[in-house]
């Protein structure tokens, strides 16, 4: 944790919250040929991403089988070939893997992907207390995937399930460092709190436990935004492409919540799940976990025809009960 966010006190009420993500790293992509060596291997249009916007975006294998979902954002130009074009915010256990893995294609390209020391957070506030943040860090953008690069660093309003406003905030030392007047706007909260909230949100966060297993349909990449059906090609587009075209996807992935504060929300990924009422075989499977207050939160991928009807179960026919919610985007046609 960077000094700024430890000098932030712990105090839950009146103030937007800030909770450090150590458990995300941002890497950056520079030289003239860049967006064009991106925008062949993920699934989001990278050459036609708006400067001031974020996109969610997946990397697939040639299969169609996700290995990473990213947050991508261009960045500022700038004159040098070796400039940063453009920066990908993604889970750190298989960052690593996936920057070595990006740059056995690079060939004859002019791109060099590098992971950046900048760090991330993610900030939680109601309407009020936004209007006390956005006085000490500038105007702050309001409507999911809007970005703002300002003095404090670059800010990306992030969806939300509720009437909250959500920002991943990225920024260098140096920022953090000048960063001082914010510490007064802000109460230090902890990674699982935001990560509930991503969960909530319906954001589909890969991790080395579930590399390999979903395609993006089935994490609902599609429905947010995060794949292009009229960019070229990329590995798995073809696989993609057809799930899309045959018409109604038949797995999709689900939001719930488990009461029992016993549940190790952080290790659930990749966990099977069960529908009692049908045991015989797995229904699904967990893709994202987290607790906080005695509760786990879960984004898991299923048949949607167990969700209207089913008995969810975590882990075995007769394990932990899933209580399904909605999510703020359709599943069903």
């Amino acid at each position: 944790m960077h000094a700024f966010h430890s000098s932030i006190p712990a105090r839950a009420e009146g103030c937007a919250q800030c909770a450090p993500l150590d458990d995300f790293l941002v890497f950056a992509a520079s030289g003239a040929d860049a967006l064009t060596f991106l925008h062949g291997q993920l699934t989001q249009d990278v050459t036609g991403l708006p400067s001031h916007s974020a996109r969610l975006a997946g990397y697939c294998t040639a299969k169609g089988r996700l290995l990473a979902t990213l947050v991508m954002w261009r960045a500022a130009p700038a004159d040098a070939d070796d400039a940063p074009r453009l920066y990908g915010l993604v889970r750190q256990d298989l960052a690593q893997a996936l920057i070595k893995r990006l740059s056995m294609f690079v060939l004859r390209a002019k791109a060099k992907l590098a992971a950046t020391p900048l760090h991330v957070a993610g900030v939680l506030a109601t309407a009020e207390q936004a209007a006390a943040l956005e006085a000490a860090a500038g105007p702050l953008p309001r409507t999911p995937w809007q970005r703002a690069d300002l003095p404090s660093g670059t800010w990306i309003a992030a969806p939300s399930a509720d009437a909250r406003l959500r920002w991943w905030w990225i920024a260098s030392d140096a920022q953090l460092e000048n960063a001082a007047p914010l510490a007064g706007a802000l109460g230090l909260a902890s990674a699982a709190q935001w990560h509930a909230a991503d969960l909530a949100a319906g954001i589909p966060w890969i991790t080395t436990a579930t590399q390999d297993t979903f395609i993006p349909q089935t994490v609902n990449l599609d429905l947010i935004e995060g794949v292009s059906f009229t960019k070229g090609c990329y590995p798995g587009q073809e696989v993609v492409a057809r799930s899309h075209y045959r018409g109604t996807v038949k797995r999709r992935m689900a939001y719930g919540t488990i009461a029992d504060a016993a549940t190790p929300g952080a290790a659930l990924a990749g966990v099977d799940v069960y529908d009692a009422t049908q045991p015989g075989e797995p229904t699904g499977r967990i893709v994202d976990a987290a607790s906080e207050q005695g509760v786990v939160s879960v984004l898991f991928e299923t048949a949607l025809a167990a969700l209207p009807e089913g008995d969810l179960r975590l882990g075995a026919a007769d394990g932990p009960r899933i209580s399904a919610a909605p999510l703020p985007y359709s599943i069903t046609p």
